[in-house]
Protein backbone atom coordinates (compact mmCIF):
# COMPACT_ATOMS: atom_id res chain seq x y z
CA UNK A 1 0.00 0.00 0.00
CA UNK A 2 1.34 3.17 -0.95
CA UNK A 3 1.36 5.72 1.98
CA UNK A 4 -0.53 8.89 2.60
CA UNK A 5 1.53 11.72 0.51
CA UNK A 6 1.73 14.68 3.13
CA UNK A 7 -1.48 16.49 1.97
CA UNK A 8 -3.02 13.59 4.12
CA UNK A 9 -0.84 13.31 6.67
CA UNK A 10 -2.09 15.42 9.55
CA UNK A 11 -5.20 13.87 10.43
CA UNK A 12 -4.67 10.17 8.58
CA UNK A 13 -3.49 7.22 10.64
CA UNK A 14 -0.19 5.99 10.48
CA UNK A 15 -0.01 3.64 7.13
CA UNK A 16 1.70 0.99 9.47
CA UNK A 17 -2.38 0.69 11.12
CA UNK A 18 -4.20 -2.39 11.10
CA UNK A 19 -5.33 -3.59 7.72
CA UNK A 20 -9.27 -2.48 8.35
CA UNK A 21 -7.91 0.70 7.96
CA UNK A 22 -6.26 -0.18 4.18
CA UNK A 23 -9.54 -1.44 3.54
CA UNK A 24 -12.07 1.32 4.21
CA UNK A 25 -9.47 3.83 2.41
CA UNK A 26 -9.47 1.40 -1.16
CA UNK A 27 -12.59 3.03 -2.33
CA UNK A 28 -11.16 6.70 -2.38
CA UNK A 29 -7.48 5.83 -2.89
CA UNK A 30 -7.08 7.07 -6.33
CA UNK A 31 -8.75 10.51 -5.86
CA UNK A 32 -5.30 11.42 -4.61
CA UNK A 33 -3.90 12.98 -7.65
CA UNK A 34 -0.34 10.58 -7.64
CA UNK A 35 -2.41 7.69 -6.63
CA UNK A 36 -4.89 7.36 -9.27
CA UNK A 37 -2.58 9.06 -11.97
CA UNK A 38 -5.76 10.38 -13.63
CA UNK A 39 -4.36 13.13 -15.22
CA UNK A 40 -2.30 12.73 -18.40
CA UNK A 41 0.42 15.18 -17.61
CA UNK A 42 0.70 13.49 -14.41
CA UNK A 43 0.64 10.17 -15.33
CA UNK A 44 3.20 11.10 -18.46
CA UNK A 45 5.86 12.35 -15.64
CA UNK A 46 5.69 9.20 -14.01
CA UNK A 47 6.02 7.20 -16.80
CA UNK A 48 8.76 9.05 -17.79
CA UNK A 49 10.65 8.53 -13.71
CA UNK A 50 9.89 4.42 -14.36
CA UNK A 51 11.49 4.31 -17.71
CA UNK A 52 14.47 6.03 -16.52
CA UNK A 53 14.82 3.89 -12.82
CA UNK A 54 13.96 0.87 -14.56
CA UNK A 55 15.79 -2.09 -16.54
CA UNK A 56 14.90 -2.18 -19.79
CA UNK A 57 11.55 -4.37 -21.21
CA UNK A 58 10.90 -6.94 -20.81
CA UNK A 59 11.81 -7.58 -17.05
CA UNK A 60 10.60 -9.12 -14.43
CA UNK A 61 9.04 -6.04 -11.69
CA UNK A 62 7.97 -6.85 -8.00
CA UNK A 63 5.89 -3.92 -7.08
CA UNK A 64 5.62 -4.09 -2.89
CA UNK A 65 2.93 -1.98 -1.26
CA UNK A 66 1.28 -1.57 -4.97
CA UNK A 67 -2.25 -0.19 -3.98
CA UNK A 68 -4.37 -0.18 -6.53
CA UNK A 69 -1.39 -0.58 -9.07
CA UNK A 70 -1.21 2.67 -10.82
CA UNK A 71 2.59 2.69 -10.43
CA UNK A 72 2.75 -1.39 -11.78
CA UNK A 73 0.43 -0.11 -14.39
CA UNK A 74 2.49 2.14 -16.50
CA UNK A 75 5.28 -0.51 -16.10
CA UNK A 76 2.92 -2.58 -17.52
CA UNK A 77 2.98 -0.69 -20.79
CA UNK A 78 6.26 0.35 -20.85
CA UNK A 79 6.81 -3.50 -21.86
CA UNK A 80 7.38 -5.28 -18.20
CA UNK A 81 6.13 -8.65 -16.50
CA UNK A 82 4.51 -6.80 -13.07
CA UNK A 83 3.71 -8.86 -9.80
CA UNK A 84 2.19 -7.00 -7.43
CA UNK A 85 2.18 -7.24 -3.61
CA UNK A 86 -0.04 -5.50 -1.30
CA UNK A 87 -1.84 -5.98 2.44
CA UNK A 88 -5.12 -5.21 1.29
CA UNK A 89 -7.24 -7.49 -0.38
CA UNK A 90 -9.64 -4.30 -1.35
CA UNK A 91 -6.06 -2.80 -3.03
CA UNK A 92 -5.32 -5.53 -4.62
CA UNK A 93 -9.19 -6.27 -6.31
CA UNK A 94 -8.75 -2.49 -7.48
CA UNK A 95 -5.26 -3.17 -8.76
CA UNK A 96 -6.56 -6.62 -10.95
CA UNK A 97 -9.42 -4.44 -11.93
CA UNK A 98 -7.09 -1.98 -14.00
CA UNK A 99 -5.13 -5.01 -14.92
CA UNK A 100 -7.68 -6.58 -16.71
CA UNK A 101 -6.78 -8.54 -20.29
CA UNK A 102 -3.08 -7.51 -19.36
CA UNK A 103 -0.64 -10.35 -18.00
CA UNK A 104 0.04 -9.46 -14.20
CA UNK A 105 -0.19 -11.10 -11.03
CA UNK A 106 -1.48 -9.53 -8.08
CA UNK A 107 -1.09 -11.19 -4.21
CA UNK A 108 -2.28 -9.89 -1.05
CA UNK A 109 0.81 -10.02 1.39
CA UNK A 110 2.96 -8.29 3.56
CA UNK A 111 5.67 -5.75 2.16
CA UNK A 112 8.04 -6.78 4.26
CA UNK A 113 8.23 -10.26 3.42
CA UNK A 114 6.48 -10.76 -0.47
CA UNK A 115 4.69 -14.34 -0.72
CA UNK A 116 6.77 -14.62 -3.54
CA UNK A 117 8.78 -18.00 -3.18
CA UNK A 118 11.90 -18.68 -4.95
CA UNK A 119 11.09 -15.82 -7.90
CA UNK A 120 14.08 -13.39 -8.60
CA UNK A 121 13.43 -9.80 -10.03
CA UNK A 122 15.26 -7.42 -12.05
CA UNK A 123 13.88 -4.46 -10.03
CA UNK A 124 11.94 -4.55 -6.81
CA UNK A 125 9.54 -0.73 -6.80
CA UNK A 126 8.49 0.01 -3.60
CA UNK A 127 7.13 3.87 -3.14
CA UNK A 128 6.05 5.27 0.17
CA UNK A 129 6.33 2.47 2.16
CA UNK A 130 9.77 1.61 4.10
CA UNK A 131 9.68 4.25 6.45
CA UNK A 132 6.58 2.89 7.60
CA UNK A 133 7.65 -0.60 8.01
CA UNK A 134 9.43 -1.85 11.22
CA UNK A 135 13.51 -2.60 11.37
CA UNK A 136 14.34 -0.96 7.78
CA UNK A 137 16.90 -2.34 7.16
CA UNK A 138 16.37 -6.27 7.74
CA UNK A 139 13.55 -5.64 5.41
CA UNK A 140 15.48 -3.73 2.74
CA UNK A 141 18.36 -6.52 3.01
CA UNK A 142 15.05 -8.96 2.57
CA UNK A 143 14.23 -7.09 -0.67
CA UNK A 144 17.96 -7.31 -2.04
CA UNK A 145 17.33 -10.96 -1.66
CA UNK A 146 14.69 -10.89 -4.20
CA UNK A 147 16.69 -9.45 -7.17
CA UNK A 148 18.18 -11.34 -10.34
CA UNK A 149 22.01 -10.88 -10.54
CA UNK A 150 22.46 -7.38 -11.82
CA UNK A 151 19.00 -6.47 -10.73
CA UNK A 152 17.93 -2.76 -8.45
CA UNK A 153 15.79 -1.79 -5.62
CA UNK A 154 14.05 1.32 -6.54
CA UNK A 155 13.08 3.20 -3.78
CA UNK A 156 10.67 6.56 -3.75
CA UNK A 157 10.43 7.98 -0.24
CA UNK A 158 10.41 11.33 1.61
CA UNK A 159 10.10 13.30 4.88
CA UNK A 160 6.78 14.43 4.99
CA UNK A 161 5.03 17.53 7.00
CA UNK A 162 6.55 20.85 8.81
CA UNK A 163 4.96 20.64 12.58
CA UNK A 164 5.84 16.88 12.97
CA UNK A 165 7.75 15.56 10.26
CA UNK A 166 7.57 11.95 9.14
CA UNK A 167 9.39 9.60 7.22
CA UNK A 168 12.78 8.98 5.83
CA UNK A 169 15.50 11.69 4.58
CA UNK A 170 17.82 10.79 2.05
CA UNK A 171 20.24 10.65 3.69
CA UNK A 172 18.80 8.44 6.56
CA UNK A 173 17.64 5.97 3.61
CA UNK A 174 21.51 5.86 1.64
CA UNK A 175 22.81 5.04 4.93
CA UNK A 176 20.56 1.78 5.82
CA UNK A 177 21.25 0.88 2.25
CA UNK A 178 25.10 1.37 2.08
CA UNK A 179 25.63 -2.02 3.60
CA UNK A 180 24.14 -3.78 0.77
CA UNK A 181 25.39 -1.43 -2.31
CA UNK A 182 27.96 -0.79 -4.97
CA UNK A 183 26.10 2.19 -6.11
CA UNK A 184 23.01 4.69 -5.55
CA UNK A 185 21.43 7.12 -7.58
CA UNK A 186 19.43 9.42 -5.76
CA UNK A 187 16.92 11.58 -7.77
CA UNK A 188 15.51 14.25 -5.97
CA UNK A 189 11.92 15.01 -6.94
CA UNK A 190 10.44 17.79 -4.39
CA UNK A 191 10.99 20.56 -7.09
CA UNK A 192 8.46 18.61 -9.48
CA UNK A 193 5.60 19.38 -9.23
CA UNK A 194 4.06 17.27 -12.43
CA UNK A 195 4.89 14.23 -10.05
CA UNK A 196 2.26 15.60 -7.56
CA UNK A 197 -0.40 17.57 -8.63
CA UNK A 198 0.82 20.41 -6.99
CA UNK A 199 3.78 22.29 -5.81
CA UNK A 200 5.62 20.81 -2.60
CA UNK A 201 7.86 21.59 -0.02
CA UNK A 202 8.82 18.93 1.68
CA UNK A 203 11.65 16.21 1.11
CA UNK A 204 10.82 14.01 -1.48
CA UNK A 205 13.11 11.72 -3.46
CA UNK A 206 14.14 8.04 -5.43
CA UNK A 207 16.94 6.18 -4.40
CA UNK A 208 18.03 3.70 -6.97
CA UNK A 209 20.26 0.98 -5.10
CA UNK A 210 22.54 -1.65 -6.99
CA UNK A 211 23.49 -4.19 -4.84
CA UNK A 212 26.72 -5.57 -4.66
CA UNK A 213 26.26 -8.79 -6.07
CA UNK A 214 27.49 -9.44 -9.81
Amino acid sequence: MTANTPADQAESPLPDADAAYWEAAAATFDDEPDHGLRDPALRAAWAARLRSWLPAAPAEILDLGCGTGSLALLAAEQGHRVTGVDRSPAMVALARDKFAGRDAVFLVGDAAEPPVGERRFAAVLVRHVLWALPDPASVLRRWAGLLAPGGRLVLVEGRWGEAAPIGLRATELAALAAPLASRTELFELSAEPALWGREVRDERYALIVHPDRP
